[in-house]
């Protein structure tokens, strides 16, 4: 159902790309759009087992297309160092397919709103706790199971592994 990597000296372990996934900030988030056009737009994640999580507003163009078209892409990018003398980029990224669909039960919602907001706010997560069951049904929460995740990294990272 889904590609075998072409170049598969360059393939990481599973894990590995979950931990991209878990160390990356933003996501680039991949849809079919109106009329059939890629539509991809960063967010925030967090990567709870099989699942990535990210919250929305209650409408715009990428609800639309999921609530049309559930299966989604995911890109993270975790290394991106242009090596002009060598012709070349060391990167290490990871790949997801899915299927995105939003979180209707309250309960997993504000559990996983709580979870975005410890992730992103640290420190100041205080400032959030009161806000986070008040303020959760003002957005959406859109889950992503994870059918199909790849990672893969440069030859010149993996040369300096060795």
């Amino acid at each position: 159902m889904f590609r075998k990597m072409r170049r598969i000296k360059q393939l990481l372990p599973e894990q590995e790309a979950r931990d991209i996934i878990a160390r990356a900030n933003t996501g680039i988030l991949g849809v079919v759009g109106d009329d059939g056009y890629p539509y991809t737009v960063p967010v925030n994640h967090i990567l709870i087992g099989d699942k990535i999580y990210f919250h929305s507003a209650k409408s715009g163009h990428k609800i639309d297309a999921i609530e049309k078209e559930p299966k989604v892409s995911f890109t993270f990018i975790d290394k991106d160092d242009v090596a002009p003398s060598e012709y070349s980029t060391h990167f290490r990224s990871a790949h997801v397919f899915g299927k995105a669909h939003i979180i209707e039960d309250p309960n997993e919602k504000v559990e996983v709103f709580r979870a975005i907001c410890e992730r992103f706010a640290g420190d100041y997560m205080d400032k959030f706790e009161g806000m986070i069951s008040k303020e959760a049904h003002l957005t959406l929460v859109i889950g992503v199971d994870i059918e199909h995740i790849t990672a893969k990294e440069s030859m010149a990272l993996i040369k300096q592994r060795k």
